[in-house]
Formats: C-alpha cells, structure tokens, sequence
C-alpha cells in the first residue's frame, strides 16, 4: 500500500481539494489529504499525503514556508489578490526601488495579521468568504507570525517580485495589502509560488501529468517520501517488545529523562525492529499515544 507522502506542484486555477483529488484519481487512492491549502490561483508546492499518511497532516502543518510573490502596486482588490474587484487606484509612478525595500523592510520579524475576508477562517460557525460574498464586514482578531526574510527580486513598476520565508499561518495577501498601504498607492498579490515547505522544495515536485506515468515511483523518487522520512523534524524513541506492545494498544508509556525533549514535544514512536508505528507527545514522564499507524 502506497501509504506516502507526495511533493506535488499545484497547477494555478484548481483548488487544492482538486489537486488531492486528482492524485486519488490517477494513483487509485482509496485516502488522501493535503497539509496545508493553496489559493486556486497559486501554484506550488501543495504536500498530499496517501493512506495512513493522512494521520501525520496535523504534524507537517508547523513547517515554514517559503514562497515568490509578485506583486501589483497601485491597484488595491477585495480579496487582496488579482482574482478579485479593484476597490481603489492610486499612482504608484513616482516610487523608487529604495521606496519598496523601505516599505518590505518593516514586515520583517514578528509581526500581526489580520486575515482577509475572503478567506476560509471561521467566525461564528461559518467562514469569513461567506460573509463577504454577501457584502458583509466582519471583526477579525488579529494573529501574531513570523517573516524571517523578505527580499525584493525585481522591480519594474507596476510590479514587484518577492522572495518571503515564513511561518505557518501567514497570509501572502495580506501583507502585500499592507506593504501598499505603507507605500500610500495600494497593492495587490498578482501572483504566486509557494517554493518550500521545510524541507519540501519546488524543485523536487511532481506535476500531475507526471504521475500518471508507469514509472512514476522509479523516475520521481524526489517527490515522494515515506512517513518516517516527512517526519525527520521529529525525534524518534525505540521502545522495547513490553512497551512497544502497550503503545500499540494506545496505552501511555512511563519514560525516563530524555534529552532535548520537553513536556508537549511529539516524537516518533518505532518498535524493537525500527518500524515506525506511532506518533506520541511527552506529558512529563509518560508518552501519551496521539496516532497508531498501520504501516
């Protein structure tokens, strides 16, 4: 059983649930899902998981990102990016390349968002995008995330590419909303490709054409890995036959002192041969059971 993790590149114009669903289609997949959604109209690197892989999703979410923005200023949309109304327009003409790194220097550290309406964060039990194809504005709480490094690439006005290293949980259009609004003329996301997710590079994808290949699994080795290897953030603890067996029926494992780990750490769970099986966490000096695998 194909129970994997694939590096796909996201074509634009398809939601990410279409991207899954068309690797469930060409690979006879009875399970899958996806790590973290894209945009339709962003391509890139979207990580499907396949089978018992869907169980780890919720472990590969707190990866950083990496992603190549361009950028339209002058012209400000609903939805922050190209895909939605112009609601303003300003003369963006006079500004000068030193101007943008300026303005793109200040989103560096940590910073807050406020994510966009048409976005699919919940509020009240329904999600934001609902609300605003209705025309309706509604108070959102503002999220603390991390720009590690943001790197103007071009500059041919009216456009502007970006390199953006981040945390999870940053919206790219929302911060190129905000560098416009820095800037005194507006801007919108034009485009983007999300190049990285942790170690997961753009370079090593999949398209889906690809996939339907015979030797897909023989070619495009770079673009699939096997659960224990998307899980190599994470350390790994090898029980004995006593313990292994207690896990596997979810039952907590009493430990002693590991090093580097704290109280709220996952770890891989492996048994005496090595097999991974399981996903724990560290409650003090016992291992709580978070998933069982069946690999």
């Amino acid at each position: 059983m194909m129970d994997l993790i694939i590096n796909l590149n996201k074509p634009a114009g398809i939601t990410s649930h279409q991207a899954v669903a068309a690797v469930k289609r060409l690979l006879n997949i009875r399970k899958a899902g996806h790590t973290g959604t894209l945009d339709p109209m962003a391509t890139g690197v979207l990580l499907v998981c396949l089978n018992e892989a869907t169980k780890v999703t919720r472990f590969l979410l707190d990866m950083d990102k990496r992603y190549l923005a361009r950028v339209k200023l002058g012209e400000r949309t609903d939805t922050y990016d190209s895909q939605g109304n112009v609601i303003e327009q300003r003369d963006a003409s006079k500004l000068t390349e030193e101007d943008v790194v300026r303005a793109v220097r200040m989103f560096e550290g940590s910073i807050t968002q406020r994510p966009p309406m048409f976005s699919a964060v919940k509020v009240q039990g329904r999600k934001l995008y609902e609300f605003a194809r209705r025309g309706i504005e509604i108070e959102r709480l503002e999220r603390h995330v991390s720009i590690y490094e943001l790197k103007v690439l071009n500059f041919d006005l009216p456009y502007v590419d970006l390199a953006i290293s981040c945390s999870k949980g940053t919206y790219i259009r929302t911060l190129c909303d905000d560098i416009g609004n820095v800037l005194g003329t507006g801007a919108h996301l034009y485009c983007l490709e999300r190049s990285a997710i942790g170690p997961f590079d753009v370079k090593d994808s999949a398209r889906q054409e690809e996939l339907a290949k015979k030797d897909f699994f023989e070619v495009f080795n770079k673009s699939y890995c096997s659960i224990d290897q998307a899980l190599s953030a994470l350390k790994q603890i090898e029980l004995d036959e006593r313990d292994y067996r207690s896990a596997k029926n979810g039952s907590a494992i009493k430990i002693n002192k590991i090093n580097d780990l704290s109280s709220g750490d996952f770890v891989k769970l492996k048994g005496p041969l090595g097999n991974l099986f399981g996903i724990g966490r560290i409650n003090s000096d016992h291992i709580r059971i978070e998933r069982i695998l069946n690999i």
